[in-house]
C-alpha cells in the first residue's frame, strides 16, 4: 500500500489512528496499516506539511517524536475517524461472518480480528433496528458436510458424495477430488475434478446431502484449472433461455436459492428477477409447483406452457370427486 491511490486513505486515516494511540512505535503503526516502518516516516513528514489555512505555527499538524515512538500534539481539526454508513458495516460484517464460517477459505483467526475492529469501530453508531448477521442455523447434518469436505481438501483426499442439482432436479452419487473452498457471493462452494462428469466442477456445500472422505489421494489432472469468479460464479450460456419472474413476498426465497439477475424492488415486497434455465421441462414445474406466488412475464413460449399446463391441472381437479 505505497501508491498514490493507496496513500491519501492512510494519511485521512493517521491523524486519529496517532490521536487513540500517544506513544505508539512506529514499527507498530507500520504493521497495522500494512506498510514499511519507511514509509509510515515518509507520511508523518508529509503531515507534517498539512494543516488549517494560514499553513502557519499553530494551524499545521504537530507530531511529538520520542525514541522511536509518536504522538500528535495537535491534531487541525482532523481527529475524526473516517466512519462506514450503516449499511456499509452492515455487508462488510455479512460478509466477513460467513467468511469466517467457511472452514479452510480464511485465516479465520485475521478474519475474527476484522470483524471485533469493525463492530468496535461502527459501535454506537449503528442505528437501532440494524440487526448484523447471517442468521443461520446449521443443523447437525450440514455440519457435518461442511467438516467432511474441508477435511478432504486440507488432508487432500478424494471424496464420495450425493449431490442435488436443482437445474435438473436430480441426485446423484460422485467421486470428486478436492480442489479448493470458495466463498462467491455469500455462498459456500467445492471446487473439485468431477470424476464423472470429467471436469472441473463447483458443488454448493448446502446442496451436498452426504460425503464421506476416502482413504484415496486426490488426484485432478494436470489440466483441473480453477474457476475464474471475478466477474461472478454464473455467466450467462448461450444454450440458455432466460424468464422473467415477479416473485410475491414468500417466493423471494427463489432470488436466493437459484442463480438470478437484475433484482428490481416492487410494491408490497414483490420483486423481478431474471432467471436462466435450460431446460424448460423443470422450470415449468418449478413455476407450477409454486402457485400464485410467482408470475411469468417472459419468454412467451414459458408463459403458454404454464398456462397450459396449469389449465390441464385444472380440469383433471374438476373430474375428481368432491371430499
Amino acid at each position: 500500500m505505497s501508491g498514490a491511490t493507496d496513500r491519501l486513505p492512510r494519511l485521512l486515516a493517521l491523524v486519529p489512528y496517532l490521536l487513540a494511540r500517544p506513544g505508539i512505535p512506529i514499527d507498530e503503526v507500520a504493521e497495522d496499516f500494512e506498510v514499511t516502518p519507511k514509509q509510515i516516516r515518509k507520511d508523518l513528514e508529509l503531515l507534517w506539511m498539512c494543516g488549517l489555512p494560514g499553513y502557519g505555527p499553530g494551524d499545521l499538524i504537530d507530531l511529538s517524536f520520542e525514541g522511536e515512538t509518536v504522538t500528535v500534539t495537535f491534531d487541525a481539526g482532523m481527529s475524526r475517524p473516517l466512519r462506514l454508513t450503516a449499511a456499509e458495516a452492515t455487508s462488510l460484517l455479512v460478509a466477513l461472518r460467513a467468511l469466517a464460517e467457511t472452514p479452510g477459505v480464511a485465516d479465520q483467526a485475521a478474519v475474527q480480528r476484522a470483524v471485533a475492529k469493525i463492530e468496535a469501530a461502527v459501535g454506537q453508531a449503528r442505528p437501532a433496528g440494524v440487526a448484523v448477521g447471517l442468521a443461520v442455523r446449521e443443523g447437525p447434518q450440514t455440519a457435518r458436510v461442511r467438516d467432511a469436505v474441508s477435511d478432504g481438501v486440507r488432508r487432500r483426499r478424494a471424496l464420495r458424495m450425493r449431490y442435488y442439482t436443482p437445474s435438473r432436479d436430480e441426485i446423484t452419487d460422485r467421486v470428486v477430488d478436492p480442489m479448493r473452498l470458495l466463498l462467491v457471493e455469500g455462498r459456500s462452494y467445492l471446487e473439485a475434478w468431477c470424476r464423472a462428469a470429467d471436469g472441473v466442477r463447483l458443488f454448493r456445500l448446502d446442496r451436498i446431502d452426504a460425503v464421506d472422505v476416502l482413504d484415496e489421494p486426490a488426484s485432478p489432472p494436470p489440466h483441473a484449472t480453477p474457476t475464474d469468479t471475478s466477474e461472478g460464479l454464473f455467466q450467462p450460456d448461450p444454450s440458455q433461455q432466460t424468464a422473467v419472474l415477479v416473485l410475491e413476498p414468500d417466493a423471494r426465497w427463489v432470488a436466493e436459492y437459484y442463480p438470478t439477475d437484475g433484482l428490481v424492488e416492487l410494491p408490497d415486497g414483490r420483486a423481478r428477477v431474471l432467471m436462466r434455465y435450460a431446460d424448460t421441462a423443470w422450470m415449468v414445474r418449478l413455476l407450477l409447483g409454486m402457485g400464485g406466488e410467482v408470475h411469468v412475464e417472459q419468454p412467451p413460449d414459458l408463459v403458454a406452457e404454464v398456462a397450459r399446463q396449469a389449465g390441464a391441472a385444472l380440469r383433471r381437479a374438476d373430474h375428481l370427486p368432491a371430499t
